[in-house]
Order: C-alpha cells, then sequence, then structure tokens
C-alpha cells in the first residue's frame, strides 16, 4: 500500500551557505500520526513549510522528492505548478501554524477568515459556511461560538486565537494535517480536548497528521511514528513504542532527561511566608464591556473576580488556568496596564522595609520607577518584538527609555543579555524574523531582563520553547530569582513547569481561584474538580500513561456536573476556605 505522503532525502538551504535541512526522509499513511521532534532551530518547521512550497524567503529547494498520493494519482509537491498547490493548500493538506497572532489577520473577523476556505475550495452558501465554522468552533472549545465569529483576533486571548487557527485547518476535513506547535498556546485541559478532537476526525475521516512539537507528552499520547530531528538531520526514527520506550541516540536521551515532569514522590509542604510582601493584590475584579452587535446590547464580560494574591519578595506565585480564565488579566492588572473595578487595589513594594505604593494612583515619577522595575515576557514573542527592529535596538530600547549608560554601555549590556539567555552576540544585527519561535521568547526574556527589575511578571514564558530549551530557561530564571532576590508572578499552563518552578500555585477557573497551595500540596491532594482535571490533562512522555480524558472533561466541563459542594455559576461562586494550613479550596460549606 503507497502511503499518503512521502518524503525521500529533502534537503533545504539559504544562499550559499550549507544546507540547514539535510536528506530528511520519512513516510505516513493514512490515519496516522507522524512526530517530528526536535529543539528549536533544527529544521522542523521549515521541513513541513516545504511540503506546502510555503518557504520563507531566500530558502531554496536543494534536492528531494516529495510525492503526495490522492484518489489514484501521484502529485509531486516540488514540481508541481502553484494553480495545483492552491487547489491542495486549505482543501486536501491544511497546516495548524504556531504563532496564530502572525497568521490571522488583525482587520477581518474570525468567523470570514474561517469560513474564507470553505468559499475557496467549495461551492457552498454563505449559510451552510456559516453553520460549518460555528460548528467546528464548539468543536475545539468556544464556549460562545456566535461571539467567537464575530470577534477580531485581537479580542482574543493566546488560547482563543490559536483555537481559531485549528478550526481554520480542519473545518475542510484535510486529507493531511501539518500541526506546528498545535497546542502550544493552550491551556493543558483545552489541549487534552483538541489532541482528542484530533484522533476523533482521524477515526472519522481517515486523515493523517504530521505533528511538529517540542512536548514529549503530546508525542506519547499521540504519536505512531516518530522522527527525531537535530541540526537539520535526522537523529533517530521509528515507531513511537520503540524511540519513546527506549531510545537508542544521545540526543534523543537527552531530550527525555530534560522533559519536565510532576515529580512523583511529594516533598514536605512549604507555605510561602506571607510577610515581607513585594506585590499584594487585593479584591481585584475587572469588567469589560463588549460592543453591541447587530440588535444585541452591549455585553458585559467579568474576566476576573474578588482575586486577592501575595507574592513575598524572592519566590514565585504560580497562576494556572484554561485559556479566558483571567490569568493574564489578573496580570495586566498588576503591572497598571489596566485598571481594576471599583474596590480593587494593587499594592508594590519594590524593595524591603519601603512603604508599598498603590500601582493604580502612582504620580508619573513613582511609575517610571515602577516600569522599571516591574516587567513583562509576554506569552507572544514575535507580537511582542518589532518586526522593524534589529535585536540589538530591542535590548537597547529599554535603557535608553530610562537614561541608563551611554551607546556603547547599552551595547555591552544587550550583549550580556543575549548571552544570558544562551544566543550568540553575533545575532544582534538580525531582525526578530529571522529567528525561530522559541529564539525569540529567549529574546523577549532578554530585553525584560535587561532593566534589571525587581519583579517579572512572566506570561507563558516557556510556552514556545522545546524541552532542552525549557530546561535552560526555567534553570537561568531559578538562578537569577535566587541570585538576585528577584520574585516572579508566573502565568502558565504547563503544570510540570510549575511544579518545578513555585514557591504557590493558585488555580484560577471562570475568572475566580478555585483552589490555592504550594504545590507539594496541591499536586498531591488536590480537592477542586478542576484542579484535578488540570492534573489529569497534562502529558507525560510514558507511551503507558494515556490522558485520561473522562476525567478531564468532568472536571473542565460544565460545573453542573461537579459534587455539589464546589458547584456554582455565574456570580454565585463559594468562598474560598482554608481547609488546612496554607491549602484554601472554594467550596460550599
Amino acid at each position: 500500500m503507497m502511503p499518503l505522503l512521502d518524503v525521500e532525502s529533502l534537503t533545504i538551504g539559504f544562499g550559499n551557505a550549507p544546507p540547514v535541512v539535510q536528506n530528511v526522509s520519512f513516510s505516513v499513511e493514512c490515519g496516522e500520526t507522524l512526530a517530528l521532534v526536535g529543539e528549536s532551530g533544527s529544521g522542523k518547521t521549515l521541513t513541513c513549510r516545504s511540503l506546502l512550497r510555503i518557504l520563507p524567503t531566500g530558502a531554496q529547494l536543494r534536492g528531494g522528492k516529495v510525492s503526495y498520493h490522492c484518489d489514484g494519482d501521484v502529485h509531486d509537491l516540488i514540481n508541481a505548478s502553484q494553480r495545483q498547490m492552491r487547489s491542495l493548500r486549505g482543501s486536501r493538506i491544511s497546516m495548524i501554524f504556531q504563532e496564530p497572532m502572525r497568521s490571522l489577520s488583525p482587520l477581518h473577523r474570525l468567523g470570514d477568515q474561517v469560513s474564507e476556505v470553505l468559499h475557496l475550495h467549495e461551492k457552498i452558501s454563505k449559510a451552510e459556511a456559516k453553520a460549518r465554522v460555528l460548528a467546528q468552533f464548539e468543536r475545539v472549545g468556544f464556549a460562545d461560538p456566535e461571539r467567537a465569529w464575530s470577534s477580531y483576533p485581537f479580542e482574543m486571548s493566546g488560547g482563543m486565537r490559536q483555537r481559531a487557527m485549528i478550526a481554520m485547518a480542519m473545518v475542510s476535513k484535510p486529507d493531511l494535517l501539518i500541526a506546528d506547535e498545535p497546542t502550544t498556546a493552550l491551556d493543558v485541559t483545552t489541549q487534552a480536548q483538541v489532541l482528542g478532537l484530533i484522533k476523533d476526525l482521524q477515526a472519522e475521516t481517515g486523515m493523517a497528521v504530521i505533528l511538529v512539537t517540542h512536548d514529549l507528552g503530546v508525542v506519547a499520547n499521540m504519536a505512531d511514528k516518530v522522527v527525531v530531528m537535530n541540526k537539520g538531520r535526522v537523529m533517530e526514527a521509528g515507531c513511537a513504542q520503540a524511540v519513546l520506550g527506549a531510545p537508542a541516540h544521545g540526543y534523543t536521551k537527552k531530550l527525555f532527561a530534560a522533559a519536565p515532569i510532576i515529580p512523583t514522590v511529594a516533598e514536605p509542604a512549604r507555605v510561602m511566608p506571607q510577610t515581607d510582601l513585594i506585590l499584594e493584590i487585593r479584591n481585584v475584579t475587572k469588567s469589560f464591556t463588549m460592543r453591541a452587535n447587530g440588535w444585541k446590547p452591549p455585553t458585559v464580560i467579568t474576566a476576573c473576580r474578588d482575586v486577592d494574591l501575595k507574592l513575598p519578595r524572592g519566590k514565585t506565585l504560580a497562576v494556572v488556568g484554561e485559556s479566558g480564565s483571567g490569568k493574564t488579566t489578573c496580570a495586566r492588572i498588576a503591572l497598571g496596564a489596566i485598571s481594576p473595578d471599583a474596590g480593587g487595589e494593587v499594592l508594590f513594594a519594590p524593595r524591603a522595609g519601603e512603604t508599598p505604593l498603590k500601582v493604580h494612583s502612582m504620580s508619573n515619577t513613582q511609575r517610571r520607577c515602577f516600569q522599571r522595575d516591574a516587567q513583562m515576557v509576554f506569552q507572544d514573542p514575535y507580537s511582542s518584538l518589532s518586526p522593524r527592529m534589529r535585536v540589538v535596538d530591542a535590548l537597547m530600547e529599554p535603557s535608553e527609555i530610562h537614561g541608563i549608560g551611554n551607546r556603547s554601555e547599552r551595547r555591552e549590556k544587550a550583549a550580556e543579555m543575549i548571552r544570558m539567555v544562551g544566543l550568540s552576540p553575533d545575532m544582534l544585527p538580525r531582525y526578530p524574523h529571522a529567528f525561530s519561535g522559541g529564539q525569540r521568547q529567549r529574546l523577549s526574556i532578554a530585553r525584560a531582563l535587561t532593566l534589571d527589575p525587581q519583579l517579572l511578571v512572566c506570561d507563558e514564558p516557556t510556552s514556545a520553547l522545546d524541552v532542552s530549551v525549557q530546561d535552560q530557561i526555567l534553570g537561568l530564571l531559578e538562578d537569577i530569582r535566587d541570585r538576585a532576590g528577584l520574585s516572579y508572578l508566573f502565568i502558565s499552563h504547563d503544570l510540570a513547569v510549575v511544579a518545578r518552578i513555585a514557591d504557590e500555585v493558585a488555580v484560577m477557573r471562570a475568572g475566580v481561584i478555585v483552589e490555592q497551595a504550594p504545590p507539594d500540596t496541591l499536586f498531591y491532594n488536590p480537592q477542586h474538580p478542576y484542579t484535578r482535571a488540570l492534573i489529569a490533562a497534562q502529558p507525560e512522555p510514558d507511551i503507558n500513561r494515556p490522558i485520561d480524558l473522562d476525567l478531564v472533561a468532568k472536571g473542565a466541563g460544565d460545573p453542573e456536573g461537579w459534587p455539589d459542594m464546589f458547584r456554582f455559576e455565574g456570580q454565585n461562586a463559594p468562598d474560598l476556605r482554608e481547609l488546612e494550613p496554607g491549602h484554601m479550596v472554594r467550596y460550599h460549606a
């Protein structure tokens, strides 16, 4: 039987430089999932983009053969005409890209962008297209598909935008889905549901999947075959059972050693001291009024409600929860980017012994000092780095704004920062588009550290990184925290990362904190159904430990399915009560 896609000796290069992808070969059958695994910059994404002939400017296909077998015909994707490729892209072969904000048009509503796929490849009415898109929105986890249809990308969180990209790729039910980090921006419960959705579609349609990922837990749950790449070459390839169960190549073993996991044995719980606070969030609620849509009145959305958080100096407070739970809203309020509703306040004391300042009522001088002492690492590195600025200018800009040093000293600081995050100073003259997604995230971290802040708010800082670089960045953040007494407000959906770095974990669902405790308590004695769902949804690099989708669906689904003591709807949430010292749970007494 002929494979659906057969890649032979694919070689790609730029200019006169040595090839960046060399002699890569693999094949994928109908209904099969092939995982491409490797570090950032290993050539995974470039390999996949070459299959659709959407390589970046300057890239050259120097050799190899790509054969796509469809309806008894064989298509040579290397030599096919542009017209033939247009008929295949989005219809028979779809791709989910890594950075949704870069792939979605900011000027068009999500519904129009997703339905465009159907109008381009099928004779279909607007009503039929909308019905199919709304059904797809519901399947990828949009709570309100109609609202998603009429929203612009900038009105959605990073995870919501990624769901829209997944819906766009899957709405036409392609033969082959190329998924480049499809769940990177998603929380673990949505990730589990999306992976389950991809499996369901495979069962229904016989769709094949090429999965590009750095998450070995996802590979263990999804892949039939695995190809491990490093520096443009295949290091190891084989069935998932063999590669994951007994990796033979040293590079594969190194990837597994770097993969974060929730420890199997709990350490004695350490309650975080609440005395010397650098940041305190008190009774914060934030509501947004969505614009009117047609005859419908404006809608009020409460992003977070009655949030109380305390961050001691030199410690790490992690906030976890699904996309749209209010995590990033809390982070933006903490930095003064948006104001809370009446009655809430944020207090910041940059140095021990200083009187805390109210973040949202600072003078101009106080705010300038605050902006130097508190920095943020954003979730989407591509949109947080200007595409028109060279990296050296982006790293020097914070010092220029605050009048620190002369140009030579600023350049030395930029070189120091880029070395600190594992990149070479030789890369300083480049523009952001010349870096991989993981490398751009490292640049964002370097930029945030340039001013030597006291507080770093990290919004999914490692979500775009492969496991080995993630391990390096977490080690770097831990070292800086311990050496310089830095404090972190850490937003994440990766519980294994949180288990490693956090001193305290707050779990958010629907804008409220449902459980809060030190990680050694939370992960081994979770009480709330949603916390249990988060832990069950965490993928592990063990092929014998599949995700329990039933448990995930119960905890992450409608609260009506929760036990009575935890159930709540809308504004009627029960109080957050102390179950044991340092362990807070929201439940009805």
